[in-house]
């Protein structure tokens, strides 16, 4: 058995205030739905990404199945799925009978706004303002683009697009928090504010966790009311069990809830050391032929959160199964990129465009360790590791 330190992928940093306000939660026994720290979570993190509302959820795939259902999507309609994501974002479409569209990536990971734009004119037709699918016949309400590592998705071309096709935008930013536009129309905004609605996740991989949870955020008044009466079983009067229609028991926790306000406090850290330990890798990466982290969006901050370093196999001597292995018996843990949702069993139905760019990012990408306790020092054993 190696003596070497095991570096894992993304592990969470406990070192605030979390112990104090979970047992603050115990002894004042507010421990489940209800309680000041679901609250407080909600009305600081509605400030620090600048949104006018923020909704705790049960998790980030909680929070877009309800998203999506308050935009409008509909049982036997589709909604445009990026490939490149994690299948939760999909899931969340088949959770209400809706049905995935899958197109390609841009060379940032995320939705390819041309590969749409070519889709939309091509495959679809318009009637009275509705957008259709002239192979299913079914009516396309909603595109999801999905922050990807935390890189902003380019809204200044997707935002107008979508407009012209009368579709909803449910950005998916369970990665993006702490992410902002530098320049364009959207300049000076966070990630996950410019759709309709925009949903983050706060799962224990996370650059702020509370365990497991997520948050809707909404400018629109009424969405934000009704998301909020959907997550809490659509209770029309709580002291008499009286629903008014099929809601969902997705609210977070207080215990939860607490873990998250302290980790908003270490927000600016963790952003600082995700900054940090990115320039380190890129550096010691740029003495290693073929092997380069990948390139962000000059167009946004992004928040750094993972680590993809794209492996050229022309330059360097392994392919990405074969560094995964060689790091793994050197523990270090890495992971590639997901695979392509239209490749998924539950999904290989689904219609998809073609997706050359996400064949070759898949092909290309292994994701390095990128915990917020990394070091300067940790890093640079991590890619002394790596087999030269």
């Amino acid at each position: 058995m190696s003596n070497e330190t095991f570096y894992p992928l993304s592990v969470p940093v406990i070192r605030g205030n979390e112990s104090k306000y979970v047992q603050e939660c115990l002894d004042t026994e507010w421990v489940s739905t209800a309680g000041s720290f679901v609250n407080r979570l909600e009305t600081e993190f509605a400030s620090i990404v600048g949104a006018r509302h923020a909704i705790a959820c049960s998790s980030g795939t909680a929070a877009l199945q309800v998203a999506l259902r308050c935009a409008g999507v509909c049982a036997g309609e589709e909604v445009i799925v990026p490939t490149v994501t994690f299948i939760a974002t999909a899931n969340s479409v088949s959770y209400l009978g809706a049905h995935p569209v899958f197109v390609d990536c841009d060379p940032f990971y995320n939705i390819n706004v041309e590969s749409l734009r070519s889709f939309l004119e091509t495959n679809t037709s318009r009637r009275e303002g509705v957008t259709f699918n002239k192979e299913t016949k079914r009516r396309i309400a909603a595109v999801v683009p999905v922050h990807v590592f935390g890189n902003a998705v380019d809204m200044d071309q997707l935002v107008p697009l979508c407009d012209e096709f009368n579709l909803a935008i449910v950005e998916d930013a369970a990665e993006s928090l702490g992410t902002r536009y530098r320049s364009g129309r959207h300049s000076a905004r966070h990630s996950g504010t410019i759709g309709l609605l925009g949903c983050f996740s706060f799962n224990g991989n996370k650059i702020v966790t509370t365990g497991g949870g997520g948050m809707i955020v909404t400018d629109d008044d009424d969405l934000a009311s009704r998301c909020r009466h959907l997550t809490t079983t659509a209770k029309e009067d709580e002291v008499r069990y009286i629903h008014d229609e099929i809601g969902y028991n997705f609210r977070l926790t207080n215990l939860q809830a607490a873990v998250g306000v302290a980790q908003l406090e270490s927000l600016s850290q963790f952003l600082e050391i995700k900054r940090n330990n990115h320039s380190v890798y890129n550096r010691l990466l740029d003495e290693i032929p073929g092997l380069d982290l990948a390139a962000t969006p000059s167009y946004a901050d992004n928040n750094l959160w993972m680590y993809p370093v794209r492996i050229d196999t022309g330059l360097f001597s392994m392919d990405r199964e074969e560094l995964l292995k060689a790091l793994a018996e050197h523990r270090v843990q890495t992971r590639p990129l997901w695979q392509l949702n239209h490749r998924q069993s539950p999904y290989s139905h689904c219609m998809a465009t073609a997706c050359p760019t996400a064949d070759r990012l898949l092909a290309e990408t292994l994701c390095f360790p990128c915990s917020t306790n990394l070091t300067d020092s940790d890093v640079e054993e991590i890619v002394s590791r790596i087999p030269r």
